[in-house]
């Protein structure tokens, strides 16, 4: 190796090692020169021990469709308000429902948080952390001091047409301002912060989180999103607001794969299911609650998505399309796009409240590929 003043570094490679490093830069996408600037800077900061290849030393994963992933970095993750990790799942990859994989991403989970123990003994047994289990205003000082992604799908219930309506400064609603500190403190490169679409129903309420989140100097974007329209097959809609650090790209929105002709219905969702016999291993139990009005007393339609599955549904979830009862848990757990293989970690009740609040992994998955275009 010769080193001057110049900042010019010349090193001699064996032939083959020459062949692989070069064979594996085209394979991310990236070139020598990216490679080794980034890599040296990362490493003299101490963030990591730069390498081309992953942990199996010969072979890389599948890459989605819509991105090149650079097998060179990975990026940690903080998440907020994780319920049982729909939104954590999405943002790491590596599940496949539908027939469908949905590849891993190159995305660390180093800390998240919720509230309900139930929901955090889901999260561990599924997505395989240890999750803080707690008040977030109790526990922010335990947040690492940095991570690159902060990920929250801030409580809703204050919010909700089917809350209390009390708006943003509500006990839990309000509790986005724990999102804000965590950024200020985290300096993420990205942001991700999730809720119901009734915030565009009520501009001050939207207003207000806007200039919160636009005044920590990220470039913010927002937009509503249809879940149908990326594989749910759920009428579901939420609101994402998006902040990109000066120094990534800024967000732009993931494509939509569907459209109202092809959006997936309630019978390709759920339908093997019709027959089976209660099975609480498989969350495969179901309300028996009678009739009600709204949701509960709603049925689906086989040949389109199911309605937005609620948490506050106090065992009036919707009905099934052909059989004499409730939808299941595992069933309401295929139209938020749970694989088979999450098994939630409690009782009827509590189980609607979980796959309720999630944010449907399908939908969380395509966003965390447009966040990773932001940090290539």
């Amino acid at each position: 190796m010769a080193h001057g003043q110049s900042g010019r570094i010349v090193v001699d490679v064996q032939p083959e090692a020459k062949r692989r490093l070069y064979a594996a830069l085209s394979m991310s996408g990236t070139t020598l020169k990216d490679w080794f600037l980034q890599s040296a800077s990362d490493y003299c900061e101490g963030q990591f021990q730069p390498s081309l290849l992953p942990a199996n030393g010969n072979k890389f994963e599948e890459t989605p469709p819509d991105y090149k992933i650079s097998k060179l970095n990975r990026f940690s993750m903080v998440s907020m308000f994780s319920g049982c990790g729909g939104m954590d799942l999405g943002f790491v990859g590596g599940f496949q429902i539908f027939g469908r994989d949905y590849a891993k991403h190159p995305i660390d989970i180093v800390w998240a948080n919720d509230l309900n123990a139930a929901a955090c003994e889901t999260y561990r047994r599924n997505i395989g952390l240890e999750i803080k289990t707690g008040d977030i205003w109790s526990l922010i000082d335990t947040m690492p001091k940095r991570a690159d992604i902060l990920v929250g799908g801030f409580p809703c219930q204050d919010i909700s047409i089917n809350g209390k309506m009390v708006g943003i400064n509500g006990p839990r609603s309000g509790l986005y301002r724990a999102m804000i500190e965590a950024i200020k403190r985290l300096k993420p490169k990205v942001f991700v912060a999730e809720n119901v679409r009734a915030l565009f129903k009520h501009p001050e309420w939207l207003d207000q989180i806007v200039r919160d989140f636009g005044s920590l100097g990220y470039d913010l974007s927002y937009e509503l999103y249809k879940a149908a329209d990326y594989g749910v097959p759920q009428t579901r809609e939420r609101v994402f607001f998006v902040g990109t650090s000066p120094k990534v790209r800024k967000f732009a929105p993931p494509m939509p794969e569907r459209d109202m002709k092809t959006w997936m219905s309630a019978r390709e969702a759920i339908d093997d299911l019709a027959k089976l016999p209660p099975n609480p291993e498989f969350n495969h139990i179901w309300s028996a609650a009678a009739r009600s009005g709204e949701q509960g007393g709603r049925r689906l339609i086989a040949g389109r998505p199911g309605y937005t599955i609620r948490a506050e549904c106090h065992g009036n979830i919707q009905f099934h399309y052909t059989e004499k009862r409730r939808i299941s848990m595992r069933e309401a757990a295929r139209i938020q796009t749970f694989p088979d293989t999450f098994r939630f970690a409690s009782g009827l009740r509590e189980t609607e409240r979980q796959v309720g609040n999630a944010v449907p992994p399908v939908l969380a998955w395509h966003i965390a590929n447009a966040v990773l275009k932001c940090l290539q």
